[in-house]
């Protein structure tokens, strides 16, 4: 684990790409790291005390990588200069091999082994697992890879276990060996570094922001209150500050009116004009944010958040919070309570 000393310093990822590297993980994880501990204030204006993430692609030469695809790999750093890491990730590689592909990684398999002793996760996505076992570490342990990575380990590297039934594979070296299957995987490894080293919370907000996991049910299950519009209304900021503080009351239309000194019509005139929103869609969106905060973190009835966000009748809250949400309370409860445990089976 990464000592407590460190924990108000960014983690430190370096992203390995080697000669037959392919680009979706490496990118995929360098955006992703990058948006951690502050994309979800830009977006929705709610405050964030995560950690950060700083990453890095890290190469065994500075030269751009002329990936498979066609899209170049450009490394910030050659692996020589690279420091200890807290975290270090070995992305895929072209398959089939390439011939001579193995003898090439000799000084990133020493590196990576050197990163390991020094005390970082050493993680791989993918077929990124071959360079793992090319570099011994795999050796009598369960790994993930790519379901056609199997004639290879079975020819290659036959000690490793591979299990290609997993996604998220904890592969010794007491949690700090991390392989995953799949080529999408590297998303389920991101969330689960996430939150491993900036807080389960701030996984579940990454995975909204990008969309990262089951969307068997739209994009709505992953959607928060956006930032509400700026403005120079004080009266309506006024009336703003007071809901975010009682958006459980009763009648609460009504009582911001009153607090206005407003007629009821120039009141809602105004608030949609600032906001956006119509008053009463203001509060709602308030109370399912608050419902969904409870859902992620909590273990009380769903009848029982509804009445502690201001829903007397559990039934009006249900049929409301899938109109905003596109799922059930219950529903959400399940995603997110499983992104929350990371998927490491």
């Amino acid at each position: 684990m990464i000592p407590e000393s460190r924990h108000d310093e960014p983690v430190r990822v370096a992203i390995l790409a080697l000669p037959e590297t392919t680009p979706m993980a490496v990118y995929g994880l360098y955006e992703v790291f990058s948006a951690v501990g502050w994309m979800w204030e830009r977006l929705t204006g709610e405050p964030v005390a995560a950690r950060r993430m700083r990453p890095q692609i890290v190469a065994m030469s500075p030269a751009p990588i002329a990936s498979a695809v066609g899209t170049p790999i450009q490394p910030q750093a050659v692996i020589a200069q690279v420091p200890a890491c807290d975290i270090v990730i070995a992305t895929d590689v072209e398959l089939p091999l390439a011939p001579g592909a193995a003898d090439r990684w000799a000084p990133a398999a020493g590196w990576i082994r050197s990163q390991l002793e020094a005390g970082a996760i050493v993680c791989s996505t993918c077929s990124g697992s071959l360079f793992l076992a090319e570099a011994g570490l795999l050796d009598g342990r369960d790994a993930a890879s790519h379901w056609s990575a199997a004639d290879l380990f079975r020819d290659r590297y036959p000690q490793v276990r591979l299990r290609p039934e997993r996604i998220l594979c904890d592969s010794g070296a007491e949690g700090r060996l991390i392989t995953t299957g799949g080529a999408s995987s590297w998303q389920d490894l991101a969330l689960y570094l996430i939150g491993r080293c900036c807080g389960p919370a701030e996984a579940v907000r990454i995975a909204k922001i990008f969309l990262i996991g089951d969307r068997a049910d739209g994009q709505l299950p992953f959607a928060a209150m956006t930032r509400p519009r700026q403005h120079g209304d004080a009266v309506i900021s006024a009336c703003q500050a007071w809901i975010a503080e009682h958006y459980d009351a009763s009648n609460p239309v009504a009582r911001m009116v009153q607090r206005s000194g407003l007629p009821e019509r120039s009141f809602k005139r105004r608030f949609r004009n600032a906001t956006g929103y119509t008053p009463m869609g203001y509060v709602q969106a308030l109370r399912i944010e608050e419902a969904k905060q409870m859902l992620e973190t909590g273990e009380a009835r769903i009848d029982a958040i509804a009445a502690a966000v201001g829903y007397e009748d559990p039934a009006f809250f249900r049929r409301l919070f899938r109109r905003h949400a596109g799922i059930t309370p219950a529903r959400y409860r399940q995603r997110y309570r499983t992104m929350k445990d990371g998927g490491r089976r």
